[in-house]
Formats: structure tokens, sequence, C-alpha cells
């Protein structure tokens, strides 16, 4: 077990580029609402670094600010495509299913913290056998303000009846480096998203791993 995990009672997951992949999906998601706009299709490489971000926030990066008041259009175009295929292709990235099941059988409380909606990410788990190893999961749908605002997980560990100080949040962005700040919660960023280990230097990281499955390294 990585040292920087082993001394917490909770881990806290990120769900995109941390524990699973689900890029494709949301490439097809974000073209077809943008479209919807009358918008062009933003490339594969553009829609990915806007992954972890609240979708308002997304369609100002893609568009431009000038498309501030057509977010919640957007957003209702985003959904329904996503109900026709996000979970069907989210991935599991290699080492998650192990380090749920390993901290899960080892008393660790688990949780994931996302901007997804939390019904995906739950239906993600169950469709690979893994719902029963995170005992919460907070979404972008069940707090009034997404990461980085801490709101997410302050949620998951007052549900876990624990302080933020026995947990540690696992995430690949430089917005859930500052959730974790701001939540006064211990942070370990993964490099299995499209933010570099410089990005994560000015943030009190207690580790910087590859991806998720360094946490319990195979033998």
């Amino acid at each position: 077990m990585n040292q920087a995990v082993a001394a917490a009672r909770a881990v806290l997951f990120d769900f995109d580029f941390t524990l699973a992949d689900s890029s494709e999906g949301i490439t097809v998601c974000m073209n077809h609402a943008l479209g919807r706009l009358g918008l062009p299709p933003a490339s594969a490489d553009a829609i990915r670094k806007t992954i972890g971000l609240d979708l308002h926030t997304a369609l100002r990066v893609l568009a431009g600010e000038e498309w501030r008041s057509r977010e919640e259009e957007f957003l209702e175009h985003f959904i329904r495509k996503a109900d026709e295929v996000m979970v069907a292709s989210t991935v599991f990235l290699p080492g998650a299913a192990r380090v749920l099941r390993t901290l899960h059988e080892a008393g660790y409380r688990v949780g994931v913290v996302t901007t997804k909606y939390r019904h995906r990410v739950e239906d993600a788990l169950e469709r690979d056998g893994l719902r029963e190893l995170v005992e919460v999961i907070v979404g972008a749908d069940d707090v009034p303000r997404p990461k980085p605002a801490p709101d997410g997980l302050l949620q998951a560990v007052d549900s876990l009846g624990i302080s933020a100080g026995d947990c540690v949040f696992v995430g690949d962005s430089e917005v859930d480096a500052r959730a974790a700040r701001a939540a006064g919660m211990a942070f370990v960023a993964v490099l299995s998203g499209t933010t570099t280990a410089a990005v994560f230097a000015g943030y009190p990281v207690k580790a910087v791993l590859g991806g998720v499955g360094e946490i319990v390294p195979e033998r």
C-alpha cells in the first residue's frame, strides 16, 4: 500500500481519468451538444482537457464566454446524449478494480466525488461488479457547487461520519487538487489525465503517481 494512502481511514477518488476513462463518450456528447447550439465540433484533445470541469465551465472553455447564456440548453443536449452512450463507453483504468477491492477488504472507507452525475458512476460500477466496494458517491447533481469547491468532498466525509483529516482524495486534475486544499484534505495526484506533474507542484500533494494502480502495486 502506498504510504500516502496507508495512514488514512478513508480514500475518496475522482472518477474520470482517475478510476475510469469515459473520454470517448464525453467527446461524442460534447460535440452533439455543441452541434445543437450551431457550433462546430471541438477536437478530441480540446475536449479531453475539459474533463473534470463542470459542463457549464466546459462550454465556456470550448466556445467562449459569449455562450454563457446558452449553458442550460447545452447541458440538456449533453445529458440526453449521455443517457445513450456514456456508461457503455466507460472503461475502468488499469488497476482500478484491484485497488478498490483491496482497500475495501482492508477496511478502508471508499468513496467517489465527481463532476459526473452520480447515477452514471453507480451504473458503471454496477456493470463491472464494483458497486459494493464503494460506500459513498457524490456527483455534480448532489451538491450546489462542483469542484473545485469543497462541497462534494465535505458531503462525502459527512456521510461517512469522519473528518476531512481522516481522508485522502485521489485525483488527476488541478480542479481536484484545489478541491482537496479547500476541504482541508490530503491529496494524491495521478498522472492518468491531461495534467502534468509540474502543475501539482503548486499544491500540498502527498504523492504523485503514474496511475491509480500504484496505490496498491501488483505483486
